[in-house]
């Protein structure tokens, strides 16, 4: 039987405590929202920390609803610039809420494919955003990783992937950033320092150890996502996943794309961001130049898929062959286009 090591429980009830315990205790330190990540990697050790605080009794970081510009209210019958969602927000409401659906489908797509129904009426929104990386290395118990011979990321020298010990690439595995970062989104982050916030596409970086631009002592407290007003063209979403089994499992390839469509269906924008490849998620190159002032017809299609297989090279930090993840980026890239011409 695995076991919780002893810890300290707290329970703020506002952003500026939880932040003081974070900077309080330092490295022995750790905030836990759902706990649905957190909890089975501290019985596997992979994290002991002696101090745990809770911020699911913080109402400030609940909520979805409209802001303007300053992070005013919107007055309901005419919606502000951005879409709020508090970074504890269950996955299982993000999934089912109407507004999300309406402007932003594949997000609520992604936030319904999390895992399964129990864990998402438990896991946040932030959590997700916020998920250690994943590999087969590294997410075992720790008498299976000491049996091996400890990996970078954690107890030891080298990375077992790679064979040498520079970087960790262990894979970013959330579904929710991919399509943070193809609608734009941007994060709010508070600290002993204040409040600062960052755009999705900026958050994450490529060391599998520490994948994100998130200080240890701040917490990711919202979401926004710019609304487009209704003059603007059509904007379209979709997110395809491919996985082991069509429920729990962390995703193998996951694929977002957004795009802006006029009147007449002819895209003016397209965006497309693959993860669970690399420790970050990755924006595809090239697709604006190839696709703005063209219809997303099947020709296009399969030159934005072909496009991406070119610019993706999964590594063995998966439990499937990585040339067969590859070979899914041209299926599922194509899948989600489609998705948009559906939309």
């Amino acid at each position: 039987m695995l076991r919780l090591h002893p810890f300290r429980y707290h329970r703020p009830t506002t952003v500026d405590e939880a932040v003081a315990l974070l900077a309080q205790h330092g490295p022995d330190a750790m905030p836990i929202a759902g706990g649905t990540d957190l909890m089975p990697n501290m019985k596997h050790r992979l994290f002991t920390p002696g101090h745990v605080v809770s911020i699911n009794g913080i109402d400030a970081m609940r909520g979805i609803g409209f802001v303007d510009g300053q992070g005013n209210e919107g007055n309901g019958s005419r919606p502000g610039r951005w879409l709020r969602i508090g970074a504890l927000v269950t996955l299982a409401k993000v999934a089912r809420h109407p507004t999300v659906r309406r402007r932003f489908p594949a997000l609520a797509d992604a936030a319904g494919l999390v895992a399964g129904p129990q864990l998402r009426n438990m896991g946040t929104i932030g959590g997700n955003v916020c998920l250690d990386t994943r590999c087969t290395y590294y997410n075992q118990t720790e008498f299976w990783r000491r049996a091996l011979g400890c990996c970078l990321k954690k107890d030891g020298d080298t990375c077992h992937v790679t064979k040498v010990g520079k970087k960790c690439v262990a894979a970013h595995s959330a579904d929710t950033p991919p399509n943070l970062v193809a609608l734009g989104a941007k994060l709010v982050l508070v600290g002993p320092s204040g409040s600062r916030q960052i755009d999705a596409a900026d958050f994450f970086v490529t060391d599998g150890i520490w994948n994100t631009r998130r200080a240890p002592n701040e917490l990711l407290t919202e979401l926004l996502l710019p609304v487009p007003p209704d003059s603007d063209p059509t904007r379209r979403s979709a997110y395809r996943k491919l996985r082991q089994r069509k429920s729990i499992d962390f995703p193998l390839l996951s694929v977002a794309v957004a795009g802006d469509f006029d009147e007449n269906g002819t895209l003016e924008r397209i965006v497309g961001v693959v993860s669970a490849l690399g420790a970050r998620p990755r924006v595809l190159t090239g697709w604006n130049e190839m696709a703005a002032g063209k219809r997303l017809e099947t020709g296009l299609v399969e030159r934005l898929a072909e496009r991406a297989w070119e610019q993706c090279r999964p590594l063995e930090n998966m439990i499937v062959e990585a040339e067969w993840r590859r070979a899914m980026v041209r299926v599922y890239v194509k899948r989600a286009l489609e998705g948009l011409t559906r939309a």
